[in-house]
This record gives structure tokens, sequence and C-alpha cells, in this order.
């Protein structure tokens, strides 16, 4: 995420949506709801180290995660690996991955956290989650970013500093792409006439969650988000959350309609077998070292906050990843249940 701003010279066409736009979307809905926290988990669960062994099992863990009842799983885009960065990311690619998810699983959401819109072509973009969301029952929910790989960017013969427009029109085409029937799209990244993509969106929409600022300004998220996800500030006491809350508000008041839409964060967890262990930063504050009281103390202070989803990361966990998943889903999860109002659609493809 890039806490950066940049105002736009190119304006887009379509914009954000609140909760009515998704009222039959299955993902955007075990997701979100106004005034309530649920809890989703990131992959990969453990880091890749030069050892793709690391990976084994990792599915059947996802499928416990379907079966305990958490609301989503979250996957990231990275398509490179640099050891400068210290980070390889999901390792699988986002999209492939995610379509192998959908047939192992039947309820979690699919979300992408996040998708670089900046790198790739909104064709491919909106011909890939328009898949994975009707396979899957219209669960896909997309995290979207603008990158910060800056290593990527010539990769793809891209300038990394022009990534912030490049996103806002990738944002703009792919929303067209993904509008029903037949019709001419012209953007700075393409003009087409006479075209339809196939297939459609299981339910007419794909929820499009940008990260951090992704080079914009904060009343362009306001205007073209279908919802929020952010750095979550200090989360070893309360003051972090307040100062989410106050960060929340500011968004939520430029919302043109003044519906809801969503706010996400996420949090790397160290999560220790002592119940009351407290709040403690390690890595430099980046990963967060606690007992399951402090994460639900903290996950409260979230839900006050305004915070409608957590996306928790157990990389940094020392215990098996099926023991965190187990607790978690034990003795948390039944605080910050998923919504089951909108069942996934049968389909069979």
């Amino acid at each position: 995420m890039n806490d950066q701003t940049l105002e736009m010279t190119y304006q887009p066409l379509c914009k954000g949506a609140s909760s009515a736009a998704f009222a039959n979307h299955p993902g955007y809905w075990r997701m979100f709801q106004e005034d309530a926290l649920t809890i989703g988990i990131f992959l990969p669960l453990r880091f890749y180290q030069g050892d793709m062994e690391v990976l084994s099992g990792q599915t059947d863990l996802v499928q416990r995660i379907d079966d305990y009842g958490f609301a989503a799983t979250w996957v990231r885009d990275v398509p490179l690996y640099d050891t400068r960065f210290g980070d390889a990311g999901q390792v699988f690619d986002p999209f492939t991955y995610l379509a192998y998810l959908a047939a192992r699983t039947r309820r979690v959401a699919l979300a992408t956290g996040s998708a670089i819109f900046s790198l790739r072509h909104p064709i491919d973009l909106a011909k890939a989650a328009a898949t994975i969301d009707t396979l899957s029952g219209g669960r896909l929910v997309m995290g979207i970013a603008s990158g910060d790989r800056a290593v990527e960017f010539p990769a793809y013969g891209l300038q990394h500093e022009n990534r912030g427009d490049r996103f806002a029109q990738t944002v703009d085409h792919v929303r067209q792409l993904l509008r029903p029937g037949r019709h001419a799209i012209t953007t700075p990244l393409g003009s087409m006439a006479d075209v339809e993509l196939l297939p459609q969106p299981a339910t007419g929409r794909i929820p499009l969650m940008v990260t951090g600022s992704s080079r914009q300004s904060l009343d362009w998220i306001a205007e073209q988000a279908d919802g929020w996800l952010t750095y979550p500030e200090s989360t070893q006491n309360v003051l972090g959350p307040r100062r989410l809350a106050s960060k929340i508000q500011a968004w939520r008041n430029l919302i043109p309609d003044g519906g809801f839409r969503p706010h996400i964060t996420n949090e790397w967890l160290d999560l220790v077998e002592q119940p009351d262990h407290p709040r403690t930063p390690i890595n430099g504050g980046y990963v967060l070292r606690t007992g399951r009281n402090g994460l639900i103390e903290l996950l409260r202070e979230w839900n006050d906050a305004g915070v409608n989803h957590a996306a928790l990361g157990i990389q940094f966990s020392q215990r098996p990843a099926a023991e965190v998943i187990q607790e978690l889903a034990e003795y948390v999860l039944p605080l910050f249940p998923a919504n089951q109002e909108v069942a996934p659609l049968t389909q069979k493809w």
C-alpha cells in the first residue's frame, strides 16, 4: 500500500457503488455488514524461503478455513520475486490459484489483496475476474492497488512513476468491460467498438476495494472505490484504532451518496499459546505478537473504529498453521461471524 496522493488528470467514467449494488453478491455479503466486523485469513500460511515444500498442504487448510466459517481467504499478487524486497508473496498466480480454490471450497469469499491494476491490461483483468466470480458462484472480492515493487514495472515495460494514472484508467476500463451487453469503450489503455466481455460477473458486478491511496486523492477513493483497504495504524494499544477511526470517518464523510461502503484492514500475527499474552509489536512493528484475548480486544477496537473486515496473516506465527487456525475458529471467530444471508450461487460448470 502507498499513502501518497496524486490528483488525476484523467476522469474515469464509472464510479464506485454502495452496498445496494451488491445486494445479491455472495462474497460481498459474507464479508461486509454495516456496524459489524468479520475475519479472513491471508495466504500463504507460511512464507516461501527458497523451498516450495513450505506450501504443501496449504489447500487442505484453506478447506478447513471454509468449513470453520471464516468470511474470506486472501491471496496476494506478486508477479516477480525480488530478493531485496524479502517477500515472495503468494508465489502462485493469484487468479489461477483462486480458480483452483474456488473448486476446493464452498462458501468462503475469495479475495485479492491486492491485484496490481497498474501492471496488467484491463481486458485480462476483467476476463480473469469474471471467470473466477462465475465459477465460484459470486464469491470474488477484489482488493486492487497501484503497486509498490518498483522492480516489476520496467519488467513490464512500464514507468513506475506513471502507476497512479494507469491505475485509475484501468479501474475505469475494467468496470466498463464488466457491464452487460455490447458497447464502445474508449480509455487511454485501449479503444474498442461493439464488443462484449464473456462471461459476465455472476451477479452483475465485482466489488473493487482500493488499497491505501493507490496514488489517488481521498476524494477519488470516496467517489470511485466500492470499499477501502488500509494499513491498520499501530495495533499494540487502543491509540492506533482511534487514529484509524478518524481516517475511516474522513473517507466516509466524502462518499457522494452517503451510503455504506466497507473498510478493511489487516495485521500479521504471531499468535502465542498463552491467551493473556499482551499485545506486543515485533519485527519493527510489522508483526503483532499476542494471545487470543489481546487479539479479541484489538478486533473489538477495530469494530468500534468502523472496520468491517480484518484480514489476518499468520505467516509469522511460530506455532503450526493448523493449530493457529483451529484456535481462531474456536475462540475468536464466534465473536465475529461471517454473514450467512446470501449463499453462493449453485451452478454446475
